[in-house]
């Protein structure tokens, strides 16, 4: 492997704006109250000093300001008029900075960029993911941008100073799909079809809330009406979708939890540009939702990272950590590798990408290094040798170190070649971290004839490697 000198480290300057809005709303009005009370001279001066402290900060601080103070709006004295300045102020008291990556800037993904134009031969444009995560221990997805010339070296755009947040756009939910979903979940027993027969055959969240309040007019629920109604809102609290501007660069955007299921963490988000049977081409990534108390696999989705779409997976092949999609459907199916069982990776097909069933062993533990347990680093790469998919494996210390094996292009299920040593281990100032003796990556691409791997190190920081593949695949056995 040749280690190159690029690093990317986490930069507590590069701060999201956020609502900050205390669950007791008593005390939120109580805020406001006071805000209400200040003298319009008052309100100038605090303004000012806000837009002083802050206004170089960010981008369009005032209409982020305006939407807090939205939020807020129903909390106010009634009859009372309000000033420009003072929803201004009022929004900025109900605001807060979070400096995403403060803590860590690791577990990348690399895929081709979608744009390819304007490059000098034999160099292509890429799309980094990054994990950043910050107070709490929270996780987000970032992005950078890049170029790998001809020789494999990577050079990355440097990142403007801002951070933008996307916006929520309106959900709609196929109906079919839908159903099928809570039928997946055993939600509802019968109640939620009855529910949802009336609806049309793509709905919204609000045609969702009239129709529970028609079918549901009294109360309080019985418990397995309550249930089935719970089940439906937490459903489509999870499938949604975001979307960013145009004008803000990769580096700007920043995917903050959003849903119930990923209170505290969008985790290690596993990108793919997968090429479907009729040519058209769209990025899944995979990836870690965490509440806090649970972890599930779910599935993103974008064409051209700016819109995005947060989709639940199902089926009990869609459980743990570590789920990858393949770039292609192998055979006419979807086809995933998994660690159903924390300890081996198995490999599942699918007829749709949001349902996994019955996923077979593919691999075990073998090497001393990886006999704690494996799990992949990324989606499977199509070579001409056949499927090349990175692994990670855990050793003596729990020491995690990168490996590599071979499946058939045809055949997924034969594996037919392994590195009985690690492809990389951590080593010297790699070791030193939030999560010490670790290397990691949720995917590498291949350019030419040279594999390019960004790595985690010590889940704090990002290097890059490289590899030619003939090498990589000669040392297999």
């Amino acid at each position: 492997m040749n280690r190159q000198k690029l690093v990317l480290r986490p930069s507590q300057s590069r701060v999201l704006i956020r609502p900050f809005i205390p669950a007791d709303t008593e005390r939120c009005s109580r805020i406001a109250g006071r805000i209400q009370d200040l003298a319009e001279g008052d309100v100038r001066a605090l303004l000012t000093e806000v837009f002083e402290d802050f206004g170089g900060r960010h981008q369009q601080l005032r209409a982020i300001l305006l939407r807090h103070f939205e939020n807020v709006r129903p909390l106010l004295r009634a009859g009372e008029s309000v000033s420009e300045d003072r929803k201004l102020l009022i929004g900025a008291y109900f605001t807060l900075e979070y400096s995403l990556e403060s803590a860590a800037l690791f577990n990348p993904s690399i895929v081709l960029h979608p744009d390819q134009s304007g490059l000098s031969t034999g160099s292509v444009r890429f799309i980094l993911s990054l994990r950043a995560t910050g107070e709490g221990h929270i996780s987000s997805i970032v992005f950078r941008t890049g170029t790998i010339d001809r020789r494999g070296e990577v050079s990355i755009v440097e990142p403007t100073p801002f951070v933008v947040g996307a916006e929520r756009t309106p959900d709609v939910y196929d109906k079919a799909m839908f159903a099928r979903k809570l039928k997946e979940m055993a939600i509802g027993d019968g109640q939620a079809e009855q529910i949802m027969a009336p609806l049309p055959d793509s709905f919204t969240m609000p045609q969702l809330d009239e129709r529970i309040a028609a079918a549901t007019p009294t109360q309080p629920w019985p418990p397995d009406l309550k249930a089935a109604v719970d089940g439906m809102r937490h459903l489509a609290a999870n499938n949604y979708r975001v979307r960013f501007r145009p004008d803000q660069r990769p580096s700007e955007r920043a995917i903050f939890p959003a849903s119930p299921s990923q209170r505290n963490g969008i985790e290690d988000a596993r990108f793919v540009r997968f090429v479907d049977d009729d040519g058209s081409v769209k990025y899944y990534a995979t990836y870690t939702a965490y509440d806090g108390r649970l972890i599930l696999p779910q599935l993103l989705e974008t064409a051209d990272f700016l819109d995005f779409s947060f989709i639940t997976l199902n089926g009990p092949a869609a459980s743990n950590k570590g789920m990858a999609l393949f770039p292609r459907r192998v055979n006419g199916c979807y086809t995933m590798l998994s660690r159903h069982d924390s300890e081996n990776l198995f490999l599942a097909y699918s007829d749709n990408v949001h349902f996994w069933y019955s996923p077979e062993l593919l691999i075990k533990p073998a090497y001393p290094w990886e006999l704690v347990q494996m799990g992949n680093c990324g989606s499977p790469i199509e070579t001409p040798h056949g499927w090349l998919v990175l692994s990670h494996g855990v050793g003596p210390m729990r020491k995690y170190c990168i490996g590599a094996f071979l499946l058939d292009k045809d055949d997924p299920s034969k594996v037919l070649g392994r590195l009985p040593q690690p492809l990389l281990k951590p080593g010297g100032s790699e070791r030193e971290g939030y999560v010490p003796n670790v290397v990691y990556t949720c995917g590498a691409l291949l350019h030419g004839d040279v594999l390019v791997i960004p790595y985690a190190m010590s889940d704090y920081s990002t290097g890059f490697a490289s590899a030619p593949l003939a090498d990589l695949i000669n040392a297999m056995v």
